[in-house]
């Protein structure tokens, strides 16, 4: 049983894309086509079901993977051990993230990550949709939303702290509100999804649903919004930071703390294999967001 075999089918299996899984390993169409079926010969079983459109495992696919990926980090930590291997990232890595994280806080540090690894290529999707891993064979993605496929791996990247914000000029205008009862008083930006705030107050957590007069569906444009005066709004610091150092936005109820675990996630396909790529990229945006994060800092 060849080991390169082995180590094309693991991550065939992660993309469910032949091609793509040579070319992270270097081998074009053709051979990896062809090492797949040595792989399948050796053993005497289709491992893999082929159509126009993907690939993805049979039922003797599906019993084998674990076993092939227990060889290969079998091999990998044997290599290890006597100073030998290479587990340098190199390949295509394919990221997805939301778009506005994306902008903000992923695109200005992969100038020194690529530096760093310079036999990597970045294949990066910003969407606010919440992709399939799998079927869309990426490598890993960023989400600040609440796991909810339990067939994937998610490693905090950094926390993802609310605050309540108001403009410069409303405070001005309209005062600060004292207490969240206050906010019944005050034009609020609802973003949808998230009308739900909950304040950790000496009674213990209150929980509030404000109907404001305003509902947008995206972080950014909340943001703006609040920014430009328009009322009271619930922002991640992340998306916020920049205008408060800037003096246009203030943080408003810091006496009532939001109560909210929101995270940054770096996610993943479950495998006991984790790529040194994706392995690689992990690591470096924990250690680039730090902790706390710089923008709470």
């Amino acid at each position: 049983m060849n080991f390169e075999h082995l180590k094309l089918f693991v991550r065939v299996a992660s993309t469910h894309n032949i091609s793509q899984a040579g070319e992270e390993l270097g081998l074009s169409p053709p051979v990896a086509s062809m090492h797949i079926n040595r792989l399948e010969e050796s053993l005497g079983v289709r491992l893999i079901h082929r159509t126009t459109r993907k690939v993805s495992l049979t039922e003797e696919g599906m019993a084998f993977l674990p076993h092939a990926e227990e060889i290969i980090q079998s091999v990998v930590v044997a290599r290890a051990a006597v100073g030998s291997g290479d587990a340098q990232p190199q390949g295509t890595l394919r990221i997805t993230a939301p778009a506005s994280f994306g902008r903000m806080h992923l695109m200005p540090a992969f100038k020194a990550f690529v530096a760093q690894y310079p036999a990597l290529y970045i294949d990066i999707r910003l969407t606010d949709s919440i992709v399939d891993l799998v079927e869309g064979g990426f490598d890993v993605a960023i989400r600040n939303a609440q796991l909810q496929d339990s067939s994937l791996i998610a490693k905090k990247l950094a926390v993802d702290k609310r605050i309540m914000c108001a403009s410069v000029e409303y405070v001005a205008q309209y005062g600060k509100p004292e207490t969240p009862q206050d906010l019944h008083h005050h034009q609020c930006i609802n973003q949808a999804g998230l009308e739900n705030w909950v304040f950790s107050t000496p009674d213990g957590p209150l929980s509030m649903k404000i109907k404001g007069s305003i509902r947008i569906d995206h972080g950014e444009a909340v943001r703006d919004a609040c920014a430009n005066g328009m009322g009271i709004a619930k922002c991640a610091t992340w998306i916020a930071y920049e205008h408060s150092k800037r003096g246009e936005m203030v943080q408003v109820l810091e006496d009532y703390p939001l109560i909210d675990e929101a995270a940054i996630w770096a996610v993943y396909p479950s495998s006991r294999l984790l790529a040194p790529k994706v392995r690689a990229f992990i690591d470096y945006f924990s250690n680039y967001y730090g902790n706390p994060p710089y923008w709470d800092k």
